[in-house]
């Protein structure tokens, strides 16, 4: 368990941060200026609070000195020593499980070679692997894809995600990027000027109507848990199922049994009173409403399937000329293209 509660004064901007989370990987998400970056720094020592406490395991680190918190920093730029080989940049950092952490990285046939002679995800890498090698009690991560493109961002979020299931090691993840959250996170803490606006398991954040409103229509919605079913390779489809129905995607995505993370955003979602024929959508579910969240011109709606929460935005409107009540079973139709998935 990580408890982080924290006040600081810096210049004209306030952080006075509380969140708990347990292990998994935590992330804090939020607009630049936010206030994440100081959060890690606080947690790692960088950073000496003006009041509270820093607990990680049980383990008060609030006092600590920074090279005695038994903590792994990644940062956005990996910070590798540029005159050591791979092999010494790991050793630098301890000699604990270092052949899994080798394996588990891909970093075998790059051990012999420069900081120069490595790519952007190569790199961060090596930085993952150095930060594990002293067996932390957590690794913090400071916006580590931010300056990779797309491809090397999939390439490092795979390895992240082994280390989130293979490893068990207690991550921050700090970022400002919906679509490396909702693939990695298990928790999430937002923060809006200084302060944690709302914080909890993240299918239940997102999901939540009043993400749309901290988030947006494009960033809130559900992060749904579902396995590969079947793929139609002469129609270029993957049938995955979860626990409110299936939903067909295009392309042929992942093995059959592989689980997969689908991120539906909110704005993609539309309702249906009764079930509509004759239209090109697949994915046609069956919800009940189980809350309704007026703002503005729009109605953030809260859906469940099956045991899944989903989320949908419409129009102040729309919600009026359905007669939408919480309790009510309607349609939630989402377009195949709308889904994400976050394998």
């Amino acid at each position: 368990m990580i408890s982080v509660q924290i006040k600081k004064r810096l210049g004209d901007f306030a952080l006075d941060v509380g969140f708990e989370a347990p292990r998994g990987v935590t992330a804090i998400f939020g607009r630049s200026g936010s206030g994440k970056t100081s959060v890690i720094n606080a947690i790692a020592g960088l950073m000496r609070p003006d009041a509270g406490r820093i607990v990680v395991d049980g383990r008060d680190l609030t006092a600590v000195p920074v090279h005695k918190r038994n903590l792994g920093v990644v940062f956005q730029d990996a910070r590798l020593f540029p005159h050591m080989t791979v092999a010494k940049n790991l050793a630098y950092g301890g000699a604990h499980d270092s052949d899994k952490i080798v394996e588990l990285l891909g970093l075998g046939a790059l051990m012999n070679r420069f900081p120069k002679a490595l790519s952007g995800g190569e790199k961060s890498r090596v930085a993952l692997g150095r930060a594990l090698m002293s067996k932390p009690a957590l690794l913090l991560l400071d916006e580590p894809l931010a300056a990779l493109d797309a491809p090397r961002k999939t390439e490092i979020l795979s390895y992240l995600e082994r280390l989130r299931d293979e490893m068990d090691v207690p991550m921050i993840y700090v970022s400002h990027d919906m679509s490396e959250v909702a693939r990695l996170a298990t928790t999430i803490v937002i923060m809006e000027a200084g302060r944690v606006v709302r914080a909890g398991p993240m299918g239940a954040v997102l999901a939540h109507p009043e993400a749309v409103g901290l988030l947006g229509a494009r960033d809130a919605g559900a992060v749904l848990a579902a396995t590969v079913v079947n793929h139609d390779e002469a129609g270029g489809l993957t049938r995955l199922s979860f626990d409110g129905g299936d939903i067909v995607l295009p392309k042929v995505l992942g093995a059959v049994g592989q689980n997969v993370r689908l991120r539906i955003p909110a704005q993609d979602v539309i309702l249906a009173v009764e079930r509509p024929k004759g239209i090109s959508a697949r994915n046609i579910l069956p919800v009940t409403i189980t809350a309704l969240d007026e703002a503005g011109t729009g109605v953030a709606v809260g859906l469940q399937a099956g045991a899944s929460p989903l989320l949908a935005r419409i129009t102040t409107a729309s919600a009026h000329e359905m007669h939408l009540k919480v309790g009510m079973e309607i349609y939630a139709i989402i377009k195949a293209t709308a889904v994400s998935p976050e394998a």
